[in-house]
């Protein structure tokens, strides 16, 4: 790779930053930029920053802005006390939650299917458990958002929703695709139509379906998996005309991503267009200012902007925050969250989703009768296939790899994403995916009890060892599963009978679903990173129902159906415990 060269598609920025002025977060003068935001948040008046932007104005933001600057001529060469700023507060905001009303998902109903074939009976009674969970994380939102849309964060989307949980308030973007199968899975399919139809309804707002549902989201996105949603609704209705209205939409986005996320790659004098997360927004985010600030202390203007987008594009990748992205100095995969550089790495899992979803494209306007744009969906899959075996894929290790265009190199650190493109079937040759199998063994990432850790590195940062986190093993799983070795096929057996009993031990303990666990302990949450784990918890059991779907019948609450293979590292690291 030593004659690689690099630089920006459909775009007219080079990879040195512009000496141009960005855009701001959003529009909003108090929830996303400003002096209410700067002295609020500084002053630290919640234990978290996500705290003050969720709240809703009493008034207009003229009003607000206009009584805060009255407030500061008091103190003109001062910040505003923190007595004074909670007095404001208390004047001009509403506590979090005013936006949304009570609701039940009306199509809930207590006895699924897909329950019947859930063999163990221990397993079998949590499984209904987690599937009343969906009434509690439903939220349908207010009048008052849609006609007010200035005194709120919230974004309005025309369908109720299913939340995360916890901090999470709001609609989350990729998390709702295991959100979507879940509800699928029990016969919710009304609620996750429109669950769909709000994101489509955000691509025709924005050009592409921001981060979550807040206003400080508005400039970034997270993994785009709409095309997969839009997938798994058409296999469980086969409604034809559903499928027919969301396509320009899954297109538009589409488009987004390749004129605003994309990179050429030469390699031997021929260009390979591949995909990054990539936020050109340099202001620190809102629901995480402080931390942001403090983060760029001592740093030159020109870095602390960088940084700031960094971690935006990191947010964007969904892995906030991750060693993945780190990038020191010498451009090496080295340092900590301050070096943080996302826009400088072609991540694998994206561009294996984008290879999926340029398949799906192609089959979608296949089935409605548009074949020349099925042809063009078609060659874009075989061109990103091809770009992803030349830039991503490594021989000798049997795995693909993130790619960092500083150094023009591969790096060679273990995470769950090196086998999306098994996940995506997105691979030319059948002994690559045979490879990739024989390259996680050999990884050292199968001896956790408790899951396939997200990394191999503890750096503190939650989207690293010892967290291991429901999509991954979810697409790690499902990957191997669709391979034709018995081998494979029996791996993601035994991950699914790991992860099925780490979560039931952990709901047994605690009567909660949390959003990530730790690969070591029984049972354990996970924890790190910039907050407290969060239950509830809506991905999480998404893939729970999945996996239960799928091996209900052999599935148990114990160890009783594990593999040797995977029982003897369970075996040596306990034995390592006891030492």
């Amino acid at each position: 790779m030593s004659n690689l060269m690099v630089f920006c598609f459909l775009s007219v920025l080079p990879l040195t930053r512009a000496k141009t002025a960005l855009p701001p977060p959003c529009d909003s003068g108090i929830f996303c930029t400003g002096p209410v935001l700067h002295q609020v948040q500084k002053a630290k008046l919640f234990d978290d920053d996500k705290h003050f932007v969720d709240m809703k104005l009493r008034a207009s933001p003229d009003v607000v802005l206009s009584a805060f600057h009255n407030l500061t001529n008091n103190w003109p060469n001062t910040t505003v006390p923190p007595s004074e700023l909670q007095h404001f507060l208390r004047t001009y905001f509403d506590e979090l939650g005013t936006e949304f009303g009570s609701w039940t998902p009306p199509d809930w109903h207590e006895k699924p299917k897909f329950l019947g074939k859930i063999a163990d009976q221990k397993l079998r009674n949590w499984a209904e458990e987690i599937h009343s969970l969906w009434k509690s994380l439903g939220r349908k939102m207010r009048a008052s958002v849609e006609e007010h849309p200035d005194l709120y964060s919230q974004i309005h989307t025309p369908y109720p929703v299913v939340v995360p949980g916890g901090r999470f308030r709001e609609l989350y973007y990729w998390d709702s695709y295991w959100v979507i199968n879940g509800l699928l899975l029990s016969e919710m399919t009304d609620t996750a139509y429109g669950m769909i139809q709000n994101f489509l309804y955000l691509v025709n707002r924005y050009g592409f379906v921001p981060n979550g549902g807040r206003v400080y989201y508005e400039r970034r996105s997270q993994p785009p998996f709409l095309t997969l949603m839009v997938e798994s609704y058409y296999q469980a209705t086969k409604d034809k005309e559903f499928l027919r209205a969301a396509l320009p939409a899954l297109e538009q986005e589409y488009l987004f991503w390749m004129q605003n996320r994309s990179l050429i790659v030469w390699v031997n004098g021929r260009g390979h267009v591949l995909n990054r997360y990539h936020v050109q927004v340099d202001f620190p985010r809102p629901e995480s200012y402080t931390d942001d600030l403090e983060l760029s202390e001592g740093l030159t203007d020109d870095l602390q902007q960088r940084l700031w987008a960094d971690l935006k594009a990191g947010a964007e990748s969904g892995w906030d925050f991750s060693s993945r992205w780190y990038v020191d100095g010498e451009g090496n995969n080295n340092g900590t969250l301050r070096d943080t550089r996302t826009s400088q790495i072609l991540p694998t899992d994206l561009n294996a989703l984008l290879c999926l979803t340029e398949k799906k494209l192609a089959s979608f306007n296949r089935l409605l009768g548009e074949g020349q744009a099925a042809g063009r969906f078609d060659q874009a899959a075989a061109r990103r296939m091809e770009a992803m075996e030349v830039v991503l894929w490594d021989a000798e290790r049997g795995a693909w790899f993130d790619f960092n265009i500083q150094t023009m190199s591969l790096n060679f650190e273990f995470y769950p994403s090196n086998l999306a493109p098994v996940w995506a079937e997105c691979y030319s040759q059948p002994e690559m995916g045979e490879k990739a199998v024989q390259y996680l063994k050999a990884s050292g990432a199968l001896q956790f009890p408790n899951g396939v850790p997200t990394s191999l590195r503890d750096s503190g940062q939650q989207w690293d060892y010892p967290n291991a986190w429901p999509p991954l093993q979810h697409m790690l799983i499902q990957g191997l599963s669709k391979l034709p070795s018995e081998n494979a096929k029996q791996l993601a057996f035994d991950l699914a009978q790991r992860w099925i009993r780490t979560n039931w031990l952990a709901y047994v303990k605690y009567e909660a679903m949390f959003e990530k666990y730790d690969v070591n302990g029984d049972g354990k949450p996970g924890g790190g990173g910039e907050y407290e784990v969060q239950l509830g918890f809506g991905w999480t059991n998404g893939v729970a129902l999945q996996l239960l779907d799928q091996y209900g019948p052999g599935l148990t609450s114990g160890f009783g159906h594990l593999s040797c293979s995977l029982l003897l590292p369970l075996v040596i690291s306990a034995l390592f415990m006891l030492l």
